[in-house]
């Protein structure tokens, strides 16, 4: 007897999994042991930067790094889903790096700051490629002294940046109910235990398309 059809559109329906926090809250970690896990399935989507890269990143791996002058002539001629400026630098989302993947019924996975949320937000609401199949995650630290424990400890930022960072975090933080689901970090196995559980929940959920 064959699979009914509306079990087929179950098993093959792709996700846009977009996961949020502050610098510092571990979601590229995240991120990166999601892809790790489900390689097959899951697609990382390399977004554009104006920023430099730092020691060890490649191009077109970790980052497609442009020019300022690139990135907004790309900006112009309509290349980009969102785009913003954060911490003095451009990063946007080429719409070449989404629609093929989901057209062939992968996951696709954005880390993307709350401005870059809230416009895939709206483009899953004007776009006819994107219906039923938005996911937002938000990872914050349990609290600010955390958080700036944890930036301190990275090692990378000068305190002028930390402060900048932890402003910001402040302004991030009060976006958090506008996403799906929240992760309250804790450690990152048991940060990780609650990504991996809300992804293939989403997997088995029936989701209304319009």
């Amino acid at each position: 007897m064959p699979v009914p059809s509306v079990l087929n559109s179950l098993a093959h329906k792709p996700l846009l999994i977009i996961v949020s926090g502050p610098a510092g809250s571990g979601k590229t970690t995240l991120c990166d042991r999601l892809l790790a896990e489900f390689p097959s399935a899951v697609r990382r989507i390399v977004t554009a930067t104006t920023r430099p890269p730092r020691p060890g990143e490649v191009n077109n791996v970790d980052y497609h790094f442009l020019t300022p002058g690139d990135f907004l002539k790309r900006v112009e001629v309509g290349e980009f889903y969102e785009w913003a400026k954060v911490h003095g630098h451009y990063y946007g989302t080429l719409k070449s790096e989404v629609r093929e993947p989901l057209y062939q019924g992968h996951d696709v996975l954005l880390n993307v700051d709350v401005q870059g949320a809230s416009a895939w937000r709206d483009q899953t609401r004007a776009d006819h490629t994107f219906p039923g199949v938005l996911m937002t995650v938000f990872v914050t630290p349990p609290t600010m002294d955390e958080l700036r424990r944890r930036l301190e400890g990275r090692g990378k930022d000068s305190a002028l940046v930390i402060e900048e960072r932890m402003l910001n975090a402040r302004h991030e933080i009060e976006q958090l109910l506008t996403y799906d689901y929240c992760i309250m970090s804790g450690d990152r196995e048991f940060d990780y235990t609650r990504l991996r559980a809300l992804y293939l929940a989403e997997k088995m959920r029936v989701r209304v398309r319009s």
